[in-house]
């Protein structure tokens, strides 16, 4: 699984098992009641919503556009990321 298709179409133990192995964690941001957790992949990005109330995950979204990512734009710095040199 490496499209955004596939991950989309994928069972919830698919999704929860694809993020754990081939993505890494980005920024946390706060809706409602949730934690909402993004990761990146590389190819797309993944929204993951817990509920600390429940104790457990209560959705999954994917997305590849830049407007998904409006909710963290404030939140995330570059800083703290290490670039590979090309050179």
């Amino acid at each position: 699984m490496s499209s955004l298709g596939d991950f989309q179409a994928s069972s919830f133990d698919g999704k929860c098992n694809y993020i754990m192995v081939h993505s890494d964690y980005i920024a946390m941001r706060q809706l409602d009641d949730c934690n909402v957790y993004l990761y990146h992949t590389g190819e797309f990005f993944i929204e993951v919503c817990y509920s600390p109330l429940y104790k457990k995950v209560v959705m999954i979204n994917a997305f590849d556009d830049q407007a998904g990512l409006m909710n963290y734009a404030e939140k995330v710095s570059l800083d703290d990321l290490k670039f590979r040199s090309k050179i």
